[in-house]
């Protein structure tokens, strides 16, 4: 077995090196992009070997094993030069016309990322590394799993104001007091980097009796993301947890009228940590009922997923204090507050 937090340091001590990626966000926008088309391409010679119909949405020279599985192969400013006018350009203008959906996921990947290495050398270095792991050997996918879990992490500081990663324990906690049934929808509309979504996914896992209830699971168990990086390291995470195609779309909660809701689109269940602390931009405010008299993100998304929830529906939400019931608030927020309970309650 690979020491896999050892690989994972030294990509990162080779990271520092390079003027590109001079900044913790940057490596981690870096090392994002890379770690998922490595692991995209692992999981592709896996269903290889499961269907034979299989197709991978990735044309065959950019495939990673084509370019990047020899540690001799290219580097320099050719690696450079292939990378940036080669791969995301191909990537971020894949053919969706087959209809396959991880295309479709590839394609959002590259076309709202960047390389951001500037050496050939320091590149060919990183990936060098990442060779050295093998997502198909379920001995490195668990270890991996925990140092993705730190890796993730250091987005609290390398993040902005708003943006916080759930530590595990409480993903863990909230699925096991919503409690999950196989045959329920769940949604995380905040979903960040995936943590709720995968330990609903590992929930279910352990709840599913048959093949159908597993196979629903990547259905079922859905999530809303508008920023690049966590969207993603979501999807990253999700196909680590052998969801082939997550159920995770790139689009701002926030952004459609609450009116145009439906009942189709309420779920059973709702896990989330919404951010909070910030004032929601777009003028979002304004798909929201006006006698809330609020902009604070955390609200709008208190508001929205009360809205989304079927009757008899349940959620756990990590919120900050005051949220329900006003206390040490100003008048705005007391007057949120009472129209929240006349509203739903």
């Amino acid at each position: 077995m690979a020491n896999i937090s050892g690989i994972v340091k030294s990509a990162r001590k080779i990271m520092r090196q390079d003027t590109g990626t001079g900044s913790d966000e940057l490596r981690i926008l870096q090392l994002g992009w890379m770690l998922f088309l490595k692991i995209f391409s692992d999981k592709d010679k896996e269903l290889e070997l499961l269907d034979d119909d299989y197709v991978s949405p990735i044309p065959a020279e950019l495939h990673w094993d084509a370019w990047a599985s020899d540690d001799e192969g290219m580097t320099g400013d050719e690696l450079i030069h292939f990378v940036d006018q080669k791969l995301f350009p191909t990537l971020a203008n894949i053919d969706l016309s087959t209809g396959n959906k991880r295309a479709v996921l590839v394609r959002e990947v590259f076309a709202n990322n960047y390389n951001y290495m500037k050496s050939g050398i320091h590149l060919r270095q990183v990936i060098n590394k990442l060779n050295e792991i093998d997502f198909n050997n379920s001995k490195d996918k668990h270890v991996f799993g925990q140092i993705y879990e730190t890796f993730l992490s250091e987005l609290q500081s390398a993040g902005t104001l708003g943006e916080f990663y759930t530590p595990r324990a409480i993903t863990e906690l909230l699925t096991e007091l919503t409690d999950p049934k196989p045959h329920e929808t769940l949604l995380d509309p905040a979903c960040g980097t995936g943590g709720f979504l995968t330990a609903a996914i590992e929930h279910l896992k352990e709840k599913a009796s048959s093949v159908e209830e597993r196979e629903a699971i990547g259905r079922n168990v859905q999530g809303w993301e508008y920023k690049p990086l966590p969207y993603l390291l979501a999807n990253t995470n999700l196909i680590l947890h052998d969801i082939n195609v997550p159920n995770i779309k790139f689009d701002d909660s926030l952004a459609k009228p609450l009116t145009e809701y439906r009942q189709k689109d309420r779920v059973d269940v709702i896990l989330a940590n919404p951010p909070f602390g910030g004032v929601v931009s777009n003028n979002n405010e304004n798909n929201f009922p006006q006698s809330f008299c609020t902009k604070e993100s955390a609200d709008l998304f208190l508001i929205l997923m009360i809205h989304l929830l079927k009757d008899g529906g349940r959620a756990a939400i990590v919120l900050p204090d005051g949220s329900l019931t006003g206390a040490k608030c100003q008048p705005t927020c007391r007057i949120f507050c009472n129209n929240l309970r006349n509203e739903f309650y």
